[in-house]
C-alpha cells in the first residue's frame, strides 16, 4: 500500500507540472450572476439571470406533473438501467418529435425528422455542431441576440457562424421584417438555429400568426 501511494503521489505531482501551462477558463457571466445571488443577504433580492421557474418564495418550483413522472419512474422495476442506443432513449426520441411537430405530422411519421436523445441543451448543440461540421460544409445562422454560450460552442466546432436580426431594440418585440430578410439572404444549404419558445435572452417569442 506503501508503494501504491508513493507512485500515485509520483504521477499526481507530473500530472500537475504537465498541466500548470492551462489559464483558468473566465467563469460565466450568467453562473456567476447566479452564485451571487445566492451569496447576497439582502432579503429583497431577485434572481434575474436564470431563466427558471421560482415559487412565491423565490424557491425553485418543480412542476407536480414532474414529481408524479419521478415517481412512476422509481416505481417502475421493469427498467433494467441497460445502456441506451447511441441515439438514446427511443420512447424519448418518438415523445419528442411528437411534442415538437404534431403527433400526426406528415414528417413526423415518415421518418423525415431525425432526434437523438442528449446530455442538456448544451450538449445537444455540441452534438449537431460536430456533425454539421463533418457532414455539411454550410454556415449556421443564430439569432442576434443568442444565448451566451451559443456562438461559442458552434465556434469551437469550427463552424461559420452568423447572425440574423431578431430583437427590435425600439419596439422591444420581434423584429420580424429583419428576421425573414436575413434568412431569404442565407446561402441555399444554411443550417438555422431557432429557440422554440422562451426566446433567450429577450424573452421575445414570435406570434403564431
Amino acid at each position: 500500500m506503501e508503494r501504491l501511494n508513493l507512485l500515485n503521489n509520483q504521477f499526481s505531482n507530473q500530472e500537475t507540472k504537465a498541466l500548470l501551462h492551462v489559464a483558468q477558463a473566465p467563469a460565466d457571466p450568467i453562473l456567476k450572476l447566479s452564485t451571487g445571488f445566492k451569496a447576497d443577504t439582502d432579503p429583497n433580492k431577485v434572481n434575474l439571470g436564470v431563466g427558471a421557474y421560482r415559487t412565491g418564495e423565490g424557491k425553485p418550483l418543480v412542476f407536480p406533473v414532474v414529481r408524479a413522472a419521478e415517481a412512476k419512474i422509481c416505481a417502475d422495476h421493469s427498467l433494467d438501467k441497460e445502456y441506451l442506443p447511441i441515439d438514446g432513449d427511443q420512447n424519448f426520441n418518438k415523445g419528442a418529435r411528437g411534442v415538437l411537430f404534431g403527433w400526426d405530422h406528415a414528417d413526423v411519421n415518415s421518418g423525415r425528422v431525425a432526434t437523438c436523445q442528449t446530455l442538456s441543451g448544451t450538449g445537444a448543440l455540441r452534438v449537431v455542431g460536430e456533425f454539421l461540421a463533418k457532414h455539411k460544409s454550410a454556415p449556421i445562422y443564430v439569432s442576434d441576440p443568442t444565448w451566451g454560450n451559443h456562438n461559442t460552442v458552434f465556434a469551437k466546432c469550427n463552424l461559420d457562424v452568423r447572425k440574423y436580426r431578431y430583437f427590435n431594440k425600439q419596439t422591444k418585440g420581434l423584429d420580424f421584417d429583419g428576421m425573414i430578410a436575413d434568412l431569404r439572404a442565407a446561402a441555399p444549404g444554411s443550417c438555422v438555429l431557432l429557440h422554440t419558445c422562451a426566446h433567450n435572452p429577450t424573452g421575445v417569442d414570435p406570434t403564431h400568426a
